[in-house]
């Protein structure tokens, strides 16, 4: 449980200082940071080794990029079921990557880092330390 917590810590932490630099004039150094942190954060907790690494990242790139094909002015549940057909189409990718209960664990953390992202970064806007963009969800 103290791991977990200081994971979030250090995610949230993390996006502070991502954001904290907004006026940097590359936007695209602040999505490589959280990438990075995303990335850490799922090796983390799926405790990948070098080899389940090399094996599950570029397959992720492909589950990721085909997520974001996904239409965001689609109606919000056909939207949803074309993410969870994705997911269910990469399921047994990452299950012979993974096993069962890591491709199983890796879902939820992948939720959860994009839950606890997207609060984080509304927080921000509210408390007016982030400029006013959409958010993108996937």
């Amino acid at each position: 449980m103290k791991r977990f917590l200081f994971i979030i810590a250090l995610l949230i932490g993390s996006v502070s200082l991502a954001h904290a630099q907004d006026d940097e004039p590359d936007p695209g150094k602040r999505e490589q940071k959280i990438r990075a942190l995303y990335v850490a954060y799922i090796t983390q907790q799926l405790s990948l080794t070098e080899d389940e690494a090399q094996r599950f990242w570029p397959v992720h790139k492909q589950f990721d990029d085909e997520i974001k094909t996904v239409d965001p002015g689609k109606p919000e549940l056909e939207r949803q079921q074309l993410i969870l057909d994705i997911k269910k189409k990469y399921q047994d990718r990452f299950v012979r990557i993974l096993g069962n209960n890591r491709a199983d664990v890796f879902f939820r953390k992948d939720t959860e880092f994009r839950k606890k992202l997207v609060d984080t970064m509304r927080n921000r806007r509210q408390q007016g330390n982030l400029p006013q963009r959409p958010l993108r969800r996937n």
